[in-house]
């Protein structure tokens, strides 16, 4: 695993040649992906690093998302707006997410983890739009790091009971009735938060309206992926209580993403909307991996390794309308089929997988995840088949506002989209609906 974050740091020494950091992502991203040529449950294995499938495709995606930041972040290249320092962020915030879905040691896992904060606040506060990123951003840190600080009192104690925190020598640890609910829930807040679960979410849409179109993309294309990770390294080790309080987390989780589903029907700001869409789709993951059998984490990696590339797509279409129109609010962004009749269609491709729409593999992941969900508790039908109602309603009303209608009078003609923009929308979407393919990959 080494040789991977090293090949970053070496690529770090280039920082003020835009292109070649373009190109070395995009070959490091592809040497990657002939990596995994082999059958191995755990394999790289080091002093403290290791990967499982979960690991390997989670940091492809943070190569692959990463890769077509530096592409969607050109105009930062052409109005000079500190090129080093967008780089040199970009490429920390990258070498932090490798070191976490690759380590094998909760302790070095929890520092990585939590030092992924420290560039996501620099590129909200350093390339945000509005005066408001500055509350957006100690939001985002004081939201995740006062959930986090009873993880790492939690693993010292895991640490004092079983002398070892590697991943893979305390599954069957056990624990004192007395302590077992204070230490269950002091461990799984920090990825509660980050993941974020329905009333823990109110950082996120901040932080995703105040970020620029790179905070956005690796947010809801990553970062949010890092609660799901650490949920599914440290259940096993609470499987008893788990199964004593999996109603609590299901139920809020599926309630929530309801009741997050309404409020989007009444969001104005493109980026509100869909950042609200991942709160949602976000609680179905969760209920998943709380279920912890086979088919609802296998549903949860599918739905987070989904949503990561179609949310940073949506994230990424929605700026390129901001760049031409000025503003991202549904009121004035009417009518786009007229004004940019050519980026339609990928509104309407990024839509419909947004809302599960096959061949996308975020279909195949909610499949799974209701399935499991249904085999718990029939009762869970209902909340089921209301998130996804208005998982459809919410997309929908989003293209048909700004797809339909007249366009905003005042506004000069414009390029409808280039080859550059129409190259990240399809890198996004290609995978997306080609994974379905190959889905013994993913699951």
């Amino acid at each position: 695993m080494l040789k991977f974050i090293i090949s970053l740091m070496v690529m770090m020494i280039f920082m003020k040649e835009w292109s070649m950091i373009q190109v070395g992502l995009f070959f490091v991203c592809f040497l990657f992906s002939v990596f995994c040529s082999h059958d191995f449950y755990i394999y790289n294995l080091g002093s403290f690093w290791g990967m499982d499938y979960f690991s390997y495709m989670l940091i492809f995606l943070s190569l692959w998302i990463m890769s077509l930041i530096i592409s969607a972040s050109v105009n930062i290249k052409f109005n000079n707006n500190y090129i080093f320092m967008f780089l040199s962020v970009n490429m920390v915030l990258l070498m932090f997410l490798l070191i976490t879905f690759s380590t094998m040691d909760y302790l070095l896992f929890y520092i990585s983890f939590e030092a992924t904060l420290i560039p996501t606040f620099i590129l909200i506060l350093g390339w945000g739009y509005q005066p408001e990123r500055i509350q957006a951003g100690v939001y985002m840190l004081f939201y995740t790091l006062f959930a986090s600080l009873p993880l790492l009192i939690s693993l010292f104690s895991i640490y004092k009971e079983s002398g070892s925190l590697n991943m893979n020598m305390i599954y069957n640890f056990t624990f004192n009735n007395m302590m077992m609910f204070i230490w269950f829930f002091s461990s799984i807040m920090a990825f509660v938060v980050k993941l974020p679960m329905y009333l823990f979410h109110l950082w996120l849409p901040k932080a995703h309206v105040e970020a620029p179109v790179a905070g956005s993309m690796i947010l809801a294309g990553i970062l949010l992926k890092l609660g799901g990770y650490g949920l599914i390294r440290i259940l096993p080790l609470f499987s008893q209580i788990n199964k004593m309080m999996s109603w609590m987390w299901v139920g809020v989780s599926i309630l929530g993403g309801v009741m997050i589903s309404l409020s989007c029907l009444r969001q104005m700001d493109m980026k509100s909307l869909i950042a609200y869409s991942s709160v949602a789709h976000m609680g179905l993951v969760m209920s998943g991996l709380i279920m912890f059998g086979w088919w609802g984490v296998n549903g949860a990696v599918v739905i987070m390794i989904g949503h990561g590339l179609c949310s940073s797509g949506m994230f990424c279409l929605a700026n390129m309308v901001y760049e031409r129109m000025g503003s991202r609010s549904l009121l004035i962004n009417k009518g786009l089929l007229g004004f940019m009749p050519s980026m339609a269609i990928w509104w309407f491709l990024l839509s419909i997988s947004n809302m599960a729409a096959p061949p996308t593999i975020n279909l195949l992941g909610e499949i799974n995840i209701i399935m499991s969900l249904i085999s718990w508790s029939k009762m869970m039908m209902v909340g089921v088949s209301l998130l996804s109602f208005f998982s459809a309603a919410y997309t929908l009303y989003l293209y048909s506002l700004s797809q339909h209608g007249l366009f905003y009078n005042s506004l000069y003609s414009c390029c409808s989209g280039k080859v550059r923009e129409y190259l990240i929308l399809s890198l996004h979407w290609i995978p997306l609906n080609l994974l379905i393919l190959k889905s013994n990959l993913i699951m």
